[in-house]
């Protein structure tokens, strides 16, 4: 039988970053309730923290729900372990997020996917959302004749026709990752890290299709 530990008020006056719907970017919060249950059983142990807080710049208080279990873990080090933390904030700080700047100028494929990506991460669908971000770095290959067999090659690929660097193409990695856990394991990812993927998507078209396009008008 699982054992339930609550403790409550443990982190009130701390203060962590978090983002804020109305500042639209990470700002410090200060916690005003906190209550934290610790749940332990023969298959996995798990926290989820629900929390009250109000941001220090605009003052606007918010809702703050965090989980994370002995599953879901990563080696950091030869004893070293770091968990994974899902967070949710309420009302969600992506609700109402406008598209990328000049997405007009964007192939129609890629606008259609785009837009109905950024519908879905509005309206709060997280593995749609997912899905949609996936099918967005897909359509980037695609558009660019990008060759592999697979998604990871065709990435790559990108790199060595000089549309991506290898930065670009490691958090690109990352959000297919993303992609496939939505697609295939109808995992739900939560709405700060879908907000953070999105600003990787809008960064990654700027810099593959606005801009040139931009500057090819202004230094003909």
């Amino acid at each position: 039988m699982a054992e339930i530990k609550l403790e409550k008020d443990k982190k009130v006056s701390e203060k962590i970053d978090v983002t804020c719907g109305e500042c639209k970017r990470s700002t410090k919060h200060i916690v005003l309730s906190d209550i934290c249950l610790r749940g332990s059983d023969p298959i996995i142990d798990w926290i989820n923290e629900y929390q009250i807080i109000q941001c220090q710049g605009c003052e606007t208080v918010s809702f703050r729900k965090t989980h994370e279990n002995s599953e879901d873990c990563y080696q950091t080090g030869p004893d070293e372990v770091e968990y994974s933390i899902y967070e949710d904030i309420y009302p969600n700080p992506e609700e109402g997020r406008g598209s990328v700047e000049d997405a007009h100028l964007l192939p129609p494929n890629l606008k259609r996917i785009y837009d109905e990506t950024l519908k879905s991460l509005n309206s709060n669908q997280p593995v749609l959302t997912g899905i949609g971000i996936r099918a967005i770095v897909e359509t980037v290959c695609k558009d660019k004749k990008a060759a592999g067999k697979d998604l990871f090659c065709k990435i790559n690929e990108l790199v060595a026709q000089g549309v991506l660097t290898k930065d670009g193409a490691d958090i690109l990695h990352k959000l297919r990752t993303l992609g496939n856990e939505a697609a295939h394991e109808v995992k739900p990812h939560d709405n700060v890290q879908l907000g953070l993927a999105f600003d990787v998507i809008d960064h990654l078209l700027q810099g593959v299709y606005i801009l040139p396009i931009h500057a090819k008008e202004k230094f003909k």
